[in-house]
């Protein structure tokens, strides 16, 4: 009589009556399970491990180890503990009943059998023992999608970190452009001021000097208050020193003019749409800007800028995007150099020749390239695979963001271009811009 859903469960039964054997062995197989026999605990336990059948029917009074300690053996294994133990015994004693409990079996069958009985107890068991494992799958599954969830979670907390801070990055560099635009206009007034009354001043100066030579040739003996007062104010040293100082004004007036026009181009920030730059405009602005740092000071001697530019055709572009790129990566190089200047002994740092390449040139009409090159120490292969990685820096703590490179590839991507970077140990860094003229 078959009365089951699991006709492929298999069953071990345990005891050492072969007449129990018999009448258990054909009641199970006409219920349609598998049936596996074994005569004392040591046999069972092996079985047990080798075969892990679905259910075990456990006699408790057998010769060697009895039931109690079979099924400790079983449920201190980790291949064998989960499946379910019946006892089955003549003892009707309840201390017995709740030790066989205590010790992991799941029911108690009593002897002599009522086969009904074993087998609606089997076949409940079965079903506990399917809807638990059951269970345990959907919850591993459902643990696996709460930690696949929660990474996902976690990914994009990490991604909208990034992006938040990249955003106050560039509204930085944004209110930053804007700043530097205005400081540069609010130079440009008094500079714009000064450099037309220089020239009036210069002439001015020119007429009183030729008056007082106009003087001196006609009247060669002056009164003796006048010859005094010429001694006093030092009159001969002023009428050489007045023009050079106006001159000398006139050259720091064109430098502060030059300032603010490379202010003024660097911090083009102000196009919302592409326009046509000069990128050799761009390079000279940031170079300017970077002046102060590549002369000679206590950290290193002076930078040379080597240029070796080509014939390049405008670029449609976002110039103070493109800028800030430049100003990156050159602001890196000179890093590079200060670091290497600091390995050196104080003899070698007077003789060490600290240089940056910068080679632009244009390919095949569609693009152009612009090279910037460091004699620094150079790079190991694990940092130059990460030096484009967001946050990540070999600053110390306050001297880096992490985020210069990051945002200049981006930069370059957006404009359809490409940035790479060729270094090793002891050869310095080269970075490789290529980006599309239109």
């Amino acid at each position: 009589m078959k009365q089951n859903t699991f006709n492929k469960a298999t069953i071990l039964i345990v005891d050492d009556n072969q007449n129990n054997l018999k009448v258990l062995c054909e009641a199970i197989a006409d219920s349609g399970w598998e049936i596996l026999v074994a005569n004392d605990g040591e046999s069972a336990i092996e079985q047990a491990q080798y075969a892990h059948p679905d259910l075990i029917l456990l006699d408790v009074m057998m010769p060697g180890i009895d039931g109690f300690d079979t099924c400790q053996h079983l449920k201190s294994n980790s291949l064998t503990r989960e499946i379910p133990i019946i006892f089955m015994t003549a003892l009707s004693d309840t201390i017995d009943k709740v030790k066989g409990l205590s010790i992991g079996g799941v029911d108690y069958v009593t002897k002599p059998f009522h086969t009904e009985e074993v087998l609606a107890r089997i076949n409940v068991h079965l079903q506990l023992r399917s809807l638990n494992k059951q269970l345990e799958e959907q919850k591993l599954d459902l643990e696996k999608r709460v930690a696949a969830r929660t990474n996902e979670l976690s990914q994009a907390l990490h991604e909208l970190q990034q992006s938040q801070l990249q955003l106050v990055q560039s509204e930085k560099m944004s209110t930053l452009g804007q700043l530097v635009a205005s400081v540069a206009h609010e130079i440009n007034n008094p500079v714009g001021f000064i450099t037309g009354n220089l020239s009036h001043l210069a002439d001015y100066t020119h007429k009183i000097i030729n008056h007082l030579q106009i003087y001196r040739r006609h009247y060669s003996e002056p009164a003796i208050e006048i010859t005094q007062n010429e001694k006093e104010i030092c009159l001969d040293e002023l009428i050489k020193e007045i023009p050079e100082v106006i001159s000398s004004m006139e050259v720091g007036i064109d430098r502060i003019s030059n300032i603010s026009t490379s202010l003024r181009n660097f911090s083009r920030s102000d196009t919302s749409s592409k326009i046509e730059f000069d990128i050799h405009q761009g390079i000279e602005s940031t170079l300017m800007i970077l002046k102060p740092r590549l002369k000679s000071n206590k950290k290193h001697p002076q930078i040379e800028i080597i240029k070796q530019y080509g014939d390049l055709p405008l670029v449609n572009c976002y110039p103070g995007q493109l800028n800030q790129v430049f100003m990156n990566i050159v602001s890196n190089a000179i890093d590079a150099l200060e670091q290497c200047v600091e390995l050196l002994e104080k003899q070698e740092k007077n003789q060490v020749i600290l240089t940056i390449n910068i080679i632009t040139k244009q390919q095949k009409e569609e693009y152009v390239t612009i090279r910037i090159k460091d004699n620094g120490l150079g790079m190991n292969a694990e940092t130059k695979a990460r030096i484009f990685d967001q946050f990540f820096t070999t600053k110390s703590i306050g001297k880096g963001t992490g985020l210069g490179l990051s945002i200049s590839r981006q930069i370059i991507e957006k404009h359809g271009g490409t940035i790479s970077c060729t270094s090793n140990l002891g050869q310095g860094t080269e970075f490789t811009i290529k980006i599309p003229v239109s």
